[in-house]
């Protein structure tokens, strides 16, 4: 598209108007994330991980909008002083590395035969699986370059294709995020599988159920990637619900796998991510010159993040950089949220700890309503329940003796 536009009369100057065309929608909203991320920051890449744990709290405009900007978090929450010790350690990256060479060593051939096993038994042996090169410029070109190889692995049925760390195209609020799954095995009946290739072990055909969650709800966005890509194709293609999970055996460094169904994980992001609140509707609302660098001072930045409404919950603490920052603020405005998602639920239009208890005491709230009665229900069971343990911590209480009451 040429960069100027207008038109020539008959008579007038032929050459183009000099004026630009106006920026598109997306280019301005990439100009504004540059903006809010700081000069010559680089974007911090939103990963599956990360999309996971976003769809988990999706009524947090503070993530979605740093997570959109591509804002290191981690040197984010340094700078403001409340550093957090969240994420993978050095050593378990180092062996996760480790164990998925050895995995898709020899061009992926125990990988295809723990795929053919687990998820495919009827369909022919991948005796030799062709693995495409998708070596590309840049995001958007690996991306380009996956959806091609997946078309052309669909389309040429009857055999079996590795695709060794993909990347793909998800869009966020707005905003796409490029994901990297570990691998994705185009069957030979055309369909899709999810790969994931974790460090930690299966003993006796099962692991902890904390990690396979998390591994099922990263899984999960991947399955929605996939399914963008096959929504383009003609037909398109089946996207599979049962990801394949490769982990070591027992105590060893052999491969084994279990296929986990992600269809409830994959309902739940899907339902989530719809939920979030656009990025280009929460950078409208910030004020103007609202940067978050961490290189800019205390004082400034706090006041840029706070800017920014957020959602803290417990749950965070687990998933988010920010969370000792969110849990600091929030317990100083006295926020119910700091008690956890089910109690938040149950207080209704309550949202301050203050509230809560003048409700209680019947000094403010609308008796009608369901939370304010059950809160002053309670109250008064407490009250009762103290007076009678009060009453029997007395002397002589429990031979029936008069007591003096006391002065």
């Amino acid at each position: 598209m040429s960069e100027f536009h207008g038109s020539a009369r008959s008579g007038s100057d032929p050459r183009p108007s000099r004026t630009p065309l106006p920026p598109t929608r997306g280019t301005a909203l990439r100009q504004r994330l540059a903006e809010l991320r700081g000069p010559d920051v680089a974007a911090k890449a939103l990963d599956a991980r990360a999309l996971a744990a976003l769809a988990a709290n999706p009524g947090c405009r503070r993530r979605a909008i740093l997570d959109g900007a591509g804002v290191d978090k981690v040197a984010l929450a340094s700078a403001l002083g409340a550093p957090s010790a969240f994420g993978q350690s050095q050593f378990a990256l180092t062996r996760g590395n480790a164990f998925e060479a050895r995995v898709k060593a020899d061009g992926g051939a125990e990988l295809m035969r723990l795929a053919h096993t687990r998820l495919d038994p009827g369909a022919e042996p991948p005796h030799e699986a062709a693995v495409p090169d998708l070596s590309a410029i840049g995001p958007e070109g690996r991306t380009a370059r996956t959806a091609l190889a997946l078309r052309e692995a669909t389309e040429a049925r009857g055999s079996w294709t590795l695709l060794d760390h993909p990347m793909l195209a998800l869009d966020v609020a707005g905003s796409f995020a490029f994901l990297e799954p570990d691998a994705v095995v185009v069957h030979p009946d055309g369909s899709w599988t999810v790969v994931e290739i974790k460090s930690f072990p299966l003993l006796d055909g099962s692991a902890d159920p904390a990690k396979v969650g998390a591994a099922a709800r990263q899984a999960a966005v991947y399955v929605l990637a996939l399914e963008e890509v096959a929504a383009r194709l003609q037909p398109a293609p089946r996207v599979r619900h049962r990801i394949l999970l490769v982990c070591p055996k027992d105590f060893s460094n052999l491969a084994t796998a279990s296929a986990v169904d992600v269809r409830k994980q994959r309902a739940v992001t899907a339902r989530q991510l719809t939920r979030l609140t656009g990025i280009q509707d929460i950078a409208d609302t910030l004020p103007e010159g609202t940067c978050f660098a961490p290189g800019l001072p205390a004082e400034e930045l706090t006041a840029a993040v706070d800017a920014v409404p957020a959602t803290y919950a417990p749950e965070c603490l687990a998933a988010c950089e920010l969370a000792f920052h969110c849990r600091e603020r929030s317990r100083a405005a006295g926020a119910v949220t700091t008690l956890g998602r089910p109690v938040r639920a149950e207080l209704g239009g309550l949202t301050t700890v203050d509230e809560v208890l003048s409700a209680a005491r019947g000094e403010s709230g609308d008796p009608n309503d369901p939370a304010v009665a059950a809160l002053r229900r309670a109250a008064t069971l407490r009250a009762e329940a103290l007076a009678g343990a009060g009453q029997a911590a007395l002397p002589g209480a429990r031979t029936g003796q008069e007591v003096a009451p006391c002065p």
